[in-house]
């Protein structure tokens, strides 16, 4: 940044997009301004922002927020951090395929940035990893039944889900297998994994319980370092509940550390 204003395109119109592209056109966001928005879907004139294809959004964005999923990662990545347009992903489940994670972090001039979204202590966990790995790690998510059901699940798990008058153990795997598996809900375990530093390291269990009035990630590490646990419990978004609420403005803080925000601690 060379102390101008940062301009900005979203990638996704839906519950986070729509939160985040609203404070920024409100001047919430101090060295921040929407430019643009990208969605393949039209949008018509309610927008606050034009909108715009992505080739058109690269070449008047110096920012863009990936809002829109794991597949906009995958097929933009690079090209936009090639364009010399830095990338700030929303969907960091994406970065369990490992390849995509190498060109990513090799890709330039732009820069990525990731966002912990609906997850606390990251911080931490890369600091304590810096001290050397941590020997155990575990990840429990749990969700509502139907933000959980899948395409590939047959009809047995759909019907002991829908059915289920308690928690139910849906997956259990590590944080390479889980995201893939479930692209929209499990993006906190890709993130724990990101701080961690090693998705086989990170044991997943992702549990539907038709009475989650929140949804709950608890982690728990355990190594020479010391024990650390986190617990989240989050109001998911109205208008989509595989979303916890709190992600948008996990983005806007993000968004804030970039364009400059003074006294916020990182």
């Amino acid at each position: 940044m060379n102390g101008g204003t940062r301009k900005v395109g979203i990638v996704g119109w839906g519950a986070i997009g729509r939160t985040v592209g609203g404070a920024l056109a409100a001047g919430e966001v101090p060295g921040a301004e929407l430019v643009g928005i990208v969605d393949n879907r039209p949008l018509g004139d309610a927008v606050p922002a034009p909108q715009l294809a992505m080739e058109e959004a690269l070449a008047a964005c110096d920012l863009i927020v990936e809002a829109a999923g794991q597949g906009v990662v995958r097929e933009w990545g690079e090209a936009v951090l090639a364009s010399g347009t830095d990338l700030l992903v929303a969907s960091t489940g994406a970065l369990t395929d490992e390849e995509l994670a190498k060109k990513l972090l090799t890709a330039g001039p732009g820069r990525v940035y990731f966002t912990g979204g609906a997850v606390g202590g990251l911080d931490l966990l890369q600091a304590v990893r810096a001290m050397g790995p941590l020997g155990e790690v575990t990840l429990t998510t749990t969700k509502l039944p139907s933000t959980l059901e899948q395409p590939w699940m047959d009809e047995e798990t759909l019907a002991r889900m829908r059915s289920a008058s308690g928690p139910v153990e849906v997956m259990r795997g590590t944080a390479r297998d889980v995201p893939v598996r479930f692209p929209k809900s499990t993006n906190v375990a890709a993130s724990v994994a990101l701080a961690v530093g090693d998705l086989d390291a990170v044991r997943v269990r992702v549990v539907a319980d038709p009475g989650a009035a929140h949804t709950s990630h608890v982690i728990e590490a355990n190594g020479p370092q010391g024990s650390y646990r986190f617990e989240v419990r989050h109001v998911p978004d109205p208008g989509n509940p595989a979303t916890s609420q709190v992600v948008p403005y996990a983005v806007l803080r993000s968004l804030a550390a970039l364009a400059g925000r003074r006294g916020q601690i990182l």
